[in-house]
C-alpha cells in the first residue's frame, strides 16, 4: 500500500516520512515534536531534523507552548493544508481499489486482529527491562 502510495503521490516532491507527518499534524495539530515522533514511530533527533526540512519548506510552523517555554508545538501551514488534502484524496481513492471486493465484515476482523497484534507487542515492549 505504501508503494502504491508513493507512486501516486510523488508529485507532490514528499518523502514518505514527511507525508507521515504532515497526514498526522494535520489529524491533531499542536503535537510537541515528541508526541509526533511516537506518533510516527521516529527517533526524536531524526524527526527534528525531518520537522526542520518540513519547515524551510514553508510545511510546518514552530510556535511555543505558552505553558512550557522550553516547548515548541507544531502547527501546519496553509500550503500543507492543501498538500494534506491532496494526500487525503489519494488515498482514498488507493484505499476502495484495494478492498473491493472484500466484504465489510472480513476488514472489521482483520482491523481487529491487527489492532490486537499491535497491542500485544506494545505490552512485550514495556514488559522488557530498557537496556542501558
Amino acid at each position: 500500500m505504501r508503494t502504491q502510495f508513493d507512486r501516486r503521490a510523488s508529485r507532490l516532491g514528499l518523502t514518505r516520512a514527511q507525508w507521515r507527518a504532515i497526514k498526522t499534524l494535520a489529524h491533531q495539530e499542536g503535537q510537541t515534536q515528541a508526541e509526533l515522533a511516537e506518533r510516527i514511530e521516529l527517533e526524536p533527533i531524526a524527526l527534528g531534523r525531518l520537522i526542520d526540512r518540513l519547515q524551510q519548506a514553508g510545511f510546518v510552523e514552530r510556535k511555543a507552548d505558552p505553558q512550557d517555554r522550553r516547548c515548541w508545538r507544531l502547527h501546519l501551514t496553509r500550503k500543507a493544508h492543501g498538500v494534506a488534502d491532496e494526500m487525503e484524496a489519494i488515498a482514498d481513492v488507493l484505499r476502495r481499489e484495494i478492498l473491493a471486493g472484500i466484504a465489510a465484515a472480513d476488514i472489521t476482523t482483520t482491523i481487529a486482529v491487527l489492532d490486537r497484534i499491535k497491542n500485544n507487542l506494545n505490552a512485550l515492549d514495556s514488559a522488557e527491562p530498557k537496556a542501558k
